[in-house]
C-alpha cells in the first residue's frame, strides 16, 4: 500500500537502491549539507523488512581516509577474569540480605542498598542471582555514581557471574545513564550477542553525550546487523540530526520513518517536531504536529517549546490556552515552560495563572516549576513573592538558590543577598559560577565593597571556582562605586584573560558617574572597537565627545552613524493597567488619554520644580539620542508614570518597564514624583529594577 508523504514527498529518498540515502557530509567541526551519509540502503514497502545492499553503503568518512574503529580486544574483561577466584563452589549468601537490597531498592533507597551490599563484598565469593544484581544496577542508575558502577561490575566479574542478554543490557544501561561511554562502548563492542535494545541503548548515550557523529557511524554499521529498525531508532537518529542542526538530514530520516509506516509513532513526530524547532523551520514542525492523530501531553510541550525557542512568546502563549482547552494533561514541563515564557513576556496576570493551574494540578512541590516562580517573581518586581515560593519549597537546588539571590541584588537588597547566599553555605548547597555572579553583582549594586572582596578572593580560594570576565565586571563597578577608578583600570589591565566588552562598560559606568571624561572616552573608544556595529557603542561615544568638548570627533560620529544607516529606536515603556498593557513612545500622542496624560505631565513637572528638580541638559547614557533630548518632559517614561497615576488608586504602586535605560532626567523627576505623590514606583530598565520611594531610589544612583 502506497504511504502518502504529504509535504515531504518531495524529498529523494524513493529511488530504486538509493530510497533510504540521508544527505549530509562531516567535517571535523562543521557538517556540510549535500552530499551522501547513507546511500544503497532500500526496503520494501510491502513486507517492511529492510534488505540489506550494504557492499554499496559509502560514507562520506571513507573518502576522506577516516577509516572505522576497531574492533577493541577483549583485555578489559580478560584482565578482570584473571582475579576472579578459583573454581571452586560460590558460596551462597544469606537470602535475607539479597532480599534486603531488593526491598530498598524498590523503595528506591539506593545509597542503603549499596551499603548493605558491602557486606557482600567484604566477605567475597557469594553467588549473587541476577535479581539481586538487577536491583543494584537499579541502585546505581539512581544514584549516577561512578564509583558504585565500578563496584557492583568488578564484583559480578571477580565471581564469575555469567549474564543473559537482558542482564547484559543492564549492565550497559547502567554505563550509559552514568556517562562512562568509553568503558560502554567497549562493553557494547564485546557483546557476543546483541539486539536492537542494546544498539538504541549505546546510541542514545552517544547522542546524551554529545557525539552526534559516533552515533551517526554506529547506526550505519549497525543497520546492517538488524534487518528492521524500530520507530525508537528512528526518534533516537533525529534527535542527533537536530543536535547536529542539519534539516536535509533530519528530512530524509522523517520520509523513511513516513514510508516505514512510523508516521504515526508518537516519539518520532514528538523528535521531528524538536529537530524542525531547533533547525529553525517552525512551519514544518508545526505541520508535524497538524498531522499528529493524538496530540499527547510532550507533543504539546515539544511545539510550545519550539515556538517559545524562536521567540514567538506570544504565539506559544496562545498553544498554551489550545492545550488547555483541547483537555490535554498538563504536566509540570508544561507550567515551566509557561511561566519562563511569562518572564519573557512580562506578563505578570498570565503568571500567576500558570502559578495557580501548577498547585491545582499538584505540581506545587515541583522543583523545577517552582525555580522558575522564584525567577519570574523575582525579575518583574515581585520579590516578596519570589521568596514565598521559594520558603514553601521542600526541595532546593542551586538554580532556586541563584534566582532568589540575583532577584534581591536586582532589587537593590544587596545584604539580604549576601544573607542568603550565607545560608545557602551552611545548608551544603554547593556555590557555582552564577551564584558568585548573582551574589557579587547584589553587592557592587548595593555598595558592599568589603564583603564584595571578601567573597570575590573566596571563590578560588575555597570554592575552586576561577572567576570569569563577568565576576570581574562585578568588582570593576564595585570600586567605580567607590570612586576608585585607578583601581578599576588596574583590575582591567590585570585581568587573566582577554578583556570583555562588560568589563569596559563597567569602567564607563564609573567614569560616567565620576565625572571622567577621559577615562570615560578611552573605554567607549574600547567598546566601539569591539562592537562596531553596535549602535548604543556610537551614541555614547557621541556623548562623551560632545561633553568634553571634541566638537571634530563627535561630527565624525554622526557622520558614521549617518554612512551606516544606523538610528537609534525611541525608548518605549509600558505599564499594566487592569490587566491591560499601556505602551509609551517619548513624545507619543496616539493614546486615546494623551491629552489627559500630557496635562498631568505637565502638572508633574511644575510640582517637583518647587522642590529642586532642574531638567537635564546634557546626558552621558548611552540610549540617549538628540531627537529623544528634545522632548525631555515628554519621555515615554513620564508618560507611563502619568497614565499610572491617572487610572490606578492612590495606594496602588506603579510599576514600569523600558526598553532601554532610564535616562538622568527621569531617574530625578521619578524619585520627586513618587516623593510628592507618596507612591513607590518601580521601574524595571534595561540595566536593573529601580525603586523610587521617599524621593530616594534603590540604585543609590548608581546605574
Amino acid at each position: 500500500m502506497e504511504i502518502p508523504l504529504l509535504r515531504y514527498q518531495s524529498v529523494a529518498l524513493d529511488q530504486i537502491q538509493n530510497s533510504c540515502s540521508f544527505s549530509c557530509s562531516f567535517t571535523a567541526n562543521k557538517v556540510l549539507k549535500g552530499k551522501s551519509l547513507l546511500s544503497g540502503c532500500y526496503f520494501s514497502l510491502d513486507k517492511r523488512k529492510w534488505k540489506r545492499s550494504f557492499h554499496r553503503v559509502k560514507c562520506c568518512l571513507m573518502e576522506q581516509g577516516l577509516k572505522p574503529r576497531p574492533k577493541p580486544n577483549k583485555i578489559y574483561t580478560e584482565e578482570l577474569k584473571e582475579s576472579s577466584l578459583p573454581d571452586t563452589q560460590m558460596k551462597k549468601p544469606s537470602a535475607g540480605i539479597c532480599s534486603q537490597i531488593e526491598k530498598l531498592v524498590l523503595n528506591k533507597r539506593y545509597r542503603e542498598a549499596l551499603e548493605l551490599f558491602e557486606i557482600l563484598e567484604f566477605e567475597g565469593g557469594f553467588d549473587v542471582g541476577s535479581s539481586t544484581y538487577d536491583a543494584l544496577i537499579s541502585a546505581c542508575i539512581g544514584l549516577r555514581s561512578i564509583r558504585e558502577v565500578k563496584r557492583v561490575f568488578s564484583y559480578m566479574l571477580s565471581t564469575g557471574f555469567e549474564p543473559d542478554l537482558y542482564m547484559r543490557n543492564r549492565v550497559l544501561l547502567m554505563h550509559v545513564k552514568c556517562g562512562m561511554m568509553i568503558d560502554a562502548r567497549r562493553l557494547f563492542d564485546e557483546m557476543p550477542e546483541r539486539n536492537l535494545v542494546s544498539c538504541n541503548m549505546i546510541i542514545a548515550g552517544m547522542i546524551d553525550s554529545g557525539d552526534y557523529l559516533e552515533a551517526f557511524l554506529l547506526f550505519l554499521d549497525l543497520w546492517e546487523e538488524f534487518s528492521d529498525c524500530g520507530s525508537r531508532t528512528f526518534a533516537t537518529m533525529i534527535r542527533a540530526s537536530a543536535g547536529l542542526e542539519l534539516i536535509s538530514v533530519g528530512k530524509q530520516l522523517h520520509s523513511c520513518a513516513l514510508k516505514m509506516g512510523f508516521g504515526d509513532n508518537v516519539f518520532v513526530s514528538c523528535a521531528l517536531i524538536d529537530m524542525y524547532s531547533k533547525c529553525g523551520s517552525i512551519e514544518d514542525a508545526q505541520g508535524v504536529f497538524d498531522e499528529m492523530s493524538e496530540k499527547t501531553t510532550v507533543g504539546w510541550n515539544t511545539i510550545i517549546a519550539g515556538y517559545a525557542l524562536h521567540g514567538y512568546s506570544e504565539e506559544a502563549l496562545d498553544l498554551y490556552y489550545e492545550m488547555r482547552d483541547s483537555g490535554v494533561k498538563m504536566d509540570h514541563f508544561t507550567f515551566s515552560m509557561i511561566i519562563r515564557i511569562c518572564t519573557r513576556l512580562a506578563s505578570l496576570e498570565h503568571a500567576k495563572q500558570a502559578h495557580a493551574g501548577l498547585v491545582r494540578h499538584g505540581f506545587g512541590l515541583d522543583i523545577v516549576a517552582n525555580s522558575a516562580l522564584v525567577d519570574f517573581y523575582s525579575k518583574w518586581g515581585r520579590i516578596e513573592d519570589a521568596r514565598h515560593v521559594f520558603d514553601k519549597m521542600l526541595c532546593k537546588n542551586v538554580i532556586s538558590w541563584n534566582a532568589l539571590i540575583a532577584g534581591y541584588g536586582n532589587h537593590g537588597r544587596g545584604e539580604e543577598a549576601v544573607e542568603l547566599f550565607e545560608q545557602m553555605l551552611l545548608n551544603g548547597m554547593r556555590p557555582n559560577h552564577v551564584t558568585f555572579l548573582a551574589v557579587l553583582s547584589a553587592c557592587s549594586r548595593s555598595g558592599l565593597s568589603e564583603r564584595g572582596w571578601e567573597i570575590f578572593q573566596s571563590m578560588s580560594r575555597d570554592h575552586k571556582i576561577k572567576p570569569r570576565a563577568m565576576h570581574y565586571a562585578c568588582m570593576i563597578e564595585l570600586l567605580g562605586r567607590e570612586g576608585l577608578l585607578d583601581e578599576a583600570f588596574a583590575l582591567i589591565r590585570g585581568a587573566p584573560f582577554k578583556t570583555t566588552k562588560n568589563m569596559w562598560a563597567a569602567l564607563l559606568t564609573a567614569c560616567r558617574v565620576n565625572g571622567n571624561l577621559e577615562l570615560g572616552k578611552f573605554a567607549a573608544e574600547k567598546l566601539y572597537g569591539m562592537e562596531p556595529e553596535k549602535l548604543s557603542n556610537y551614541v555614547v561615544l557621541l556623548n562623551i565627545y560632545n561633553s568634553s568638548g571634541k566638537l571634530k570627533e563627535a561630527a565624525e560620529v554622526i557622520r558614521t552613524l549617518r554612512r551606516k544607516g544606523l538610528r537609534m529606536l525611541p525608548a518605549c515603556s509600558w505599564i499594566e493597567v487592569k490587566k491591560q498593557p499601556h505602551v509609551f513612545l517619548s513624545g507619543d500622542q496616539s493614546h486615546v488619554q494623551t491629552k489627559e496624560i500630557y496635562r498631568k505631565v505637565d502638572r508633574m513637572m511644575l510640582e517637583i520644580s518647587k522642590h529642586g528638580y532642574v531638567p537635564e541638559e546634557k546626558t552621558l547614557l548611552p540610549d540617549v539620542d538628540e531627537q529623544e533630548q528634545r522632548v525631555l518632559s515628554y519621555h515615554s517614561e513620564k508618560l507611563a508614570v502619568a497614565f499610572g497615576l491617572i487610572n490606578t488608586s492612590d495606594w496602588t504602586p506603579l510599576q514600569i518597564v523600558q526598553s532601554h535605560r532610564i535616562c538622568c532626567d527621569c531617574h530625578n523627576a521619578i524619585k520627586l514624583i513618587a516623593m510628592v505623590t507618596g507612591r513607590e514606583i518601580v521601574v524595571r530598565d534595561a540595566s536593573r529594577f529601580h525603586h523610587f520611594k521617599d524621593g530616594i531610589c534603590s540604585c543609590g544612583d548608581y546605574w
